[in-house]
């Protein structure tokens, strides 16, 4: 019950990003490629929320001892499982965020703001400096330092209804369609690669992700009426963020239609 009462509550953000009018400005290679450019950066730190709840919920420190719920622990171990060594389009191990890159060069994307940002990272540049330091657009910026809000709140409550609600459940299906429509348009374009990412995005998902997810939130809210009405909260705000990356993204491809 309580879980639908966050459904309740998201429904109007869930519906403006179902019908987002970017979907339809997606035409042509360069309109996708300016799309993955942007959202890859969804796609890498979608993987810190993951790390987050790991290292919150399970034990990642030596010595080992047993930590917290045996059902939380099995959930989110699976999910990262997956998430983190899924097998790829050729049936290699991966993460998902390097599937993602692989698409994105096999496409003709421009890789440099991601390559540039994730080696600062790697020298242990702290995240907020190399957001702000770099030439990312705003949007791609708020939509980053909201996620490293939630990271660094110490609350798995909230990062797991951000990790949740606050990412595509049936948006990847529309990318599915629309990179058919351009592979149609532009048969000389490989796309292979992304589509593969976004149908292996949906099976998990729908079948297994997905279910974890919520059941995770549900544990760790438990009884406790303000860790429910924060991840309510915070849901929301995710799922505005979502908006505000993808009007920001329409806005860069509508850019490039008026310069073609």
């Amino acid at each position: 019950m309580r879980l639908e009462n966050i459904h309740q509550a998201t429904e109007d953000q869930r519906n403006a990003l179902l019908k987002h009018s970017l979907y339809e400005k997606i035409q042509n290679p360069r309109d996708l490629q300016i799309f993955m450019e942007h959202h890859v950066f969804a796609v890498w730190d979608f993987m810190s929320l993951l790390k987050a709840l790991q290292i919150k919920l399970t034990n990642t420190e030596l010595p080992w001892f047993p930590v917290g719920n045996p059902e939380v622990r099995y959930l989110i171990n699976e999910i990262v499982l997956a998430e983190e060594t899924d097998l790829n389009y050729f049936g290699n191990r991966q993460s998902h965020f390097e599937m993602y890159l692989d698409a994105m060069k096999k496409s003709g994307s421009n890789l440099n703001r991601i390559e540039d940002f994730i080696q600062q990272i790697e020298h242990g540049t702290d995240i907020y400096l190399v957001i702000a330091s770099s030439e990312l657009p705003i949007n791609v910026k708020k939509f980053l330092s909201f996620t490293f809000d939630i990271v660094y709140s110490n609350k798995p409550h909230q990062i797991a209804a951000a990790f949740t609600y606050g990412r595509e459940n049936l948006i990847p299906a529309m990318f599915s369609s629309i990179i058919e429509k351009i592979q149609q348009n532009f048969p000389e374009e490989d796309l292979t690669l992304f589509k593969y990412y976004f149908d292996r995005h949906i099976e998990l998902d729908e079948d297994e992700h997905g279910p974890m997810a919520l059941k995770m939130v549900e544990e760790l809210c438990g009884n406790d009426d303000q860790k429910w009405n924060e991840a309510e909260e915070i849901s929301q705000q995710a799922l505005n963020q979502r908006i505000l990356l993808w009007n920001g993204i329409e806005d860069e491809i509508n850019k490039n239609h008026v310069i073609a």
